[in-house]
């Protein structure tokens, strides 16, 4: 595979990662905990897999600067800001969360997976919203 095609890839990953989170949270919601674990367990997967891929992708391209200019420049690093400092902190939330579900501190799970599921959700849509305005706009 050519390494540009990665970035399309990740943008896959990460609507993949978006749909099954919400799915996810369905399930949680209608009380089907197994199917709960399953789905988030492979949006987890998706999310690695997207950062191995990220990462890979930029160990030989590098940076990739955006093209626009003016008002749609700024909108694009404020997004691109707010995804960054979030997606920092996705891995070690979503690890956090799932240790406290494998552990049966669904109590604390609970808690710590409100903060989660709508940071990860950002990251994740954000994700395809950078893709979308740094290589197809």
């Amino acid at each position: 595979m050519d390494v540009h095609q990665l970035p399309a890839v990740n943008a896959a990953l990460n609507t993949t990662a978006t749909v099954l989170l919400l799915t996810g949270y369905a399930l949680i919601r209608a009380g089907h905990r197994r199917a709960h674990r399953n789905v988030m367990l492979a949006a987890l997967a998706c999310s690695v897999l997207f950062l191995s891929s990220y990462l890979i992708y930029h160990a030989q391209v590098g940076s990739v600067r955006f093209q626009g200019q003016g008002p749609l420049r700024t909108v694009y690093l404020t997004i691109l800001a707010t995804h960054t400092v979030l997606a920092a902190l996705v891995p070690f939330l979503a690890g956090a969360t799932v240790v406290l579900a494998f552990r049966g501190r669904l109590d604390r799970h609970k808690r710590l997976a409100r903060w989660t599921l709508p940071i990860w959700l950002y990251v994740s849509v954000t994700g395809v919203v950078v893709y979308w305005m740094l290589y197809r706009l």
